[in-house]
């Protein structure tokens, strides 16, 4: 039965020309051979690629398989040789299991509730307001990812790990530096030691002075401040590079489709539904990795204890088994129910609070902008590198009728 099963040789792929919102060919065509493939990691690893919805979502639900850095020994693109990983730094929750992933996670629950970021909106209306307000001073045209998409969620995740107003601007250029997938080695290390070394004076004043903010309520609990670091980058990562990818992103993708674009116009309630159909879309948190714990049983195959295996989440969120018309925009879909905040006990912590920013976001830039649109031919929108973890656009030339 074995034998039957696909292989896939290389990951990633490049996108197929024209089509920079599909999850890469090789990877569409292997989902259609079945949801499970054999993969051959760098060095000649034998492992695992799961592509199809259940399968995937089956695994992130599964405690035999893994996210344990340590275990973490093979790269899909990268061949570590007999390098040996180490476990998860302190505070580092997302690469361990439980207990430990609980004990770090546990405490952050009650800040990112559902109705904590509702009180956050008038907030992020407000920041909104103020990006829309300079695009609009300036005029067209302008870049949307440095006018729009990336300061909205990084004055938030600012505001709510309290990073003074004066620090954000390098703060936020060295985060970049080492999450766009094109930074040299030693330019990513410079600023992802710059980034830990500001994390710890921030934690430390933090402890000092107290103020109102999620690290400053996380100094009252028994974290050390070395934990309390690991847990401020992680709520950065991913606070900050997935909303701000999202949202543009998603605008490339409403400018490219412009019925759906002109149905979020004329029905602000829609808003909620576009919010959700652009993230099963586009999908921008492209994969995730597990280790098998023991033998197990997967999709008619045995994955033996050890084996790594692969999960696609654009693949699994565009799977015609779970999805009517899967790689059509449509707003209006009531097939819901997407994979791109995770599943299981490491889903998206942050998801709600993505959710209030895409939400606002998007609603306050159509209405705005009534004229928006490209300013450089579609082909000429610059993409991130599969190799970046986010999937997303370097620039987004857009204008508009003044």
């Amino acid at each position: 039965m074995g034998e039957s099963v696909h292989t896939v040789t290389t990951l990633p792929t490049a996108r197929q020309s024209g089509c920079p919102f599909d999850p890469p060919a090789e990877l569409t065509d292997a989902r259609r051979h079945g949801p499970i493939s054999h993969y051959t990691f760098p060095g000649g690893k034998a492992g695992w690629l799961i592509t199809g919805y259940d399968l995937v979502r089956s695994v992130l639900a599964d405690s035999r398989f893994s996210s344990r850095k340590e275990l973490m020994r093979y790269h899909p693109t990268i061949d570590y040789g007999d390098i040996e990983v180490p476990p998860a730094s302190p505070g580092e929750f997302l690469l361990m299991d439980d207990p430990e992933h609980r004990r770090y996670r546990k405490p952050l629950m009650g800040k990112f509730t559902v109705r904590r970021m509702r009180l956050l909106t008038e907030r992020v209306e407000q920041i909104t307001a103020d990006c829309l307000d300079a695009m609009e001073k300036t005029g067209p045209p302008a870049d949307l990812v440095t006018a729009f998409a990336k300061p909205i969620p990084a004055i938030v995740i600012c505001e709510l790990l309290g990073v003074p107003y004066q620090d954000r601007g390098s703060f936020q250029a060295n985060v970049e530096s080492f999450m766009n997938g094109e930074t040299s080695d030693e330019d990513l290390i410079a600023a992802y030691t710059a980034t830990q070394n500001y994390l710890a004076e921030l934690v430390a004043a933090k402890r000092a002075h107290p103020t109102d903010d999620v690290l400053s309520d996380l100094t009252d609990s028994d974290l050390t401040d070395e934990e309390l670091r690991g847990i401020s980058l992680i709520l950065l990562a991913a606070g900050l590079d997935t909303t701000a990818n999202m949202l543009a992103l998603g605008t490339f993708a409403l400018l490219q489709n412009p019925a759906q674009l002109a149905a979020l116009r004329a029905d602000p309630g829609l808003t909620d539904q576009a919010v959700e159909e652009l993230l099963r879309y586009l999908s921008v948190a492209k994969t995730f990795m597990r280790t098998a714990l023991e033998d197990v049983e997967l999709g008619g195959q045995t994955i033996k204890a050890g084996a790594p295996v692969i999960l696609s989440y654009h693949t699994a969120n565009r799977d015609p088994e779970r999805f009517t018309d899967p790689h059509v925009l449509d707003l209006k879909r009531q097939d819901g129910g997407h994979l791109a905040f995770g599943h299981g006990i490491h889903q998206c912590l942050g998801q709600q609070l993505a959710r209030v920013e895409m939400r606002v976001a998007f609603s306050a830039l159509v209405t705005r902008f009534p004229t928006l649109r490209l300013a450089v031919p579609a082909e000429e929108v610059g993409l991130r590198p599969e190799t970046a973890d986010i999937y997303g656009v370097k620039s987004l030339p857009v204008t508009w009728d003044v």
